[in-house]
């Protein structure tokens, strides 16, 4: 026990020292565009989402986390309302691209600011997206408007990879270009369809908390959602950023945070070096204790031998016609105390066994009750016609 006890307390100090210095280790920033609405890391939208009401003050924003086909079908009368999706990539399937255009037809908007569009979205629209996507890269863009009432004399400036993506091709006699990079690279425009329109956006980092706490970015992301108009209702989308969490396991859970991975590396390791340590026996080793064994043919043996010993065949005789005569108490309901010539016709009538059978069983029992000596031939044959009765009456 005092091997084990080292052990633990050198355990226990090993634990409180890695636990002091994760809690006095600088937390790392986590640059993982997530999109989520309570992220506060630098590419979450907890601001966007905290301020927005500041740019639509009279709007419900209702927080949607089906398919788009299923949002959108449940407000088959909505007009007058805003979509907004941001994503890091967003997939419209055919079903998803009918339902929003039905959905803006009526008089509704749909912003989709995201790095990645899959589905036919693009395709049915003309439309493509560069291969640039490099975050953190240390490059400014030079951004602004195309619109004479929100284009700054001083071009956005924005770093670290933010606008890095533009629209390779476009539409342009359906497509309105609101905003340029470099001054001549499209990065956010506009579909008409019907009373509604789609904005499309290839850079969602300009909604981030990054980006929204410095005064170009707040500033740009308010002037390109100032482009949807006054409406008292506002649909976040997070099924493009919400993770399955129904698919998520405790250990996916565990390993997501770092510390939370190290202390079950910890935990795994000194229960692995527990066992190692402890693996010697300390108990006696326990005996094989065989199953028990039937003994019933050795009973009946000895029971045979005892009664051979004793040579007694009137006993046997009489033991096997009394257990022939309970057989048919139980089995035929017979009075068994008269054994004549009325019990012997009942016989006949009513078992299987043959006439000369019990013929043979009724002569056994007279010379039974006769008194005579019974030998062992005459206990055999006994025996012979009482098996016989058995196996005819089955």
């Amino acid at each position: 026990m005092n091997g084990l006890r080292k052990y633990l307390v050198i355990a226990g100090l090993l634990l409180v020292v890695y636990m002091g210095m994760q809690y006095f280790k600088p937390k790392p920033i986590d640059w993982r565009p997530t999109y989520l609405k309570e992220d506060k890391i630098p590419y979450g939208t907890y601001i966007l989402y905290q301020r927005i009401h500041d740019l639509f003050p009279n709007a419900k924003v209702e927080v949607r986390k089906e398919a788009v086909y299923n949002t959108l079908e449940e407000n088959t009368g909505a007009v007058g309302s805003s979509y907004l999706i941001i994503a890091p990539e967003v997939e419209i399937d055919q079903l998803d691209y009918e339902q929003l255009v039905r959905y803006m037809q009526r008089g509704n908007q749909v912003f989709i600011a995201a790095s990645r569009i899959k589905g036919v979205l693009l395709d049915t629209l003309n439309t493509s997206f560069s291969n640039n996507v490099y975050f953190r890269n240390g490059k400014k863009y030079a951004v602004n408007f195309s619109s004479p009432t929100l284009k700054r004399d001083i071009d956005y400036y924005f770093d670290k990879g933010v606008c890095e993506q533009y629209f390779a091709k476009i539409d342009t006699a359906r497509a309105t270009v609101l905003s340029t990079r470099q001054g001549e690279e499209a990065n956010f425009i506009r579909y008409d369809f019907g009373k509604g329109a789609l904005y499309l956006l290839p850079n969602p980092e300009l909604f981030s908390n990054y980006n929204l706490l410095r005064e170009d970015g707040s500033e740009y992301a308010s002037k390109a959602l100032s482009y949807l108009p006054k409406t008292n209702r506002v649909m976040w989308d997070e099924y493009f950023t919400r993770p399955d969490t129904a698919a998520e396991s405790p250990l996916r859970v565990l390993f997501k945070h770092d510390q939370l991975r190290w202390a079950y590396y910890i935990a795994l390791f000194g229960l692995i070096a527990f066992v190692f340590f402890e693996i010697k026996r300390r108990q006696r080793i326990i005996p094989i204790i065989s199953s028990p064994k039937n003994t019933s043919v050795e009973f009946a043996e000895t029971i045979g031998r005892v009664y051979y010993q004793q040579r007694n065949n009137k006993d046997l005789a009489e033991k096997k016609i009394s257990y022939w005569l309970e057989y048919l108490r139980s089995k035929y309901r017979l009075r068994t105390v008269d054994i004549n010539e009325e019990f012997k016709e009942t016989l006949i009538s009513r078992t299987g066994a043959t006439t000369e059978t019990i013929e043979g069983l009724f002569a056994e029992l007279q010379y039974l009750n006769g008194g005579y000596l019974i030998s062992d031939q005459d206990l055999i044959r006994l025996n012979k016609l009482i098996e016989q009765f058995y196996k005819q009456d089955q």
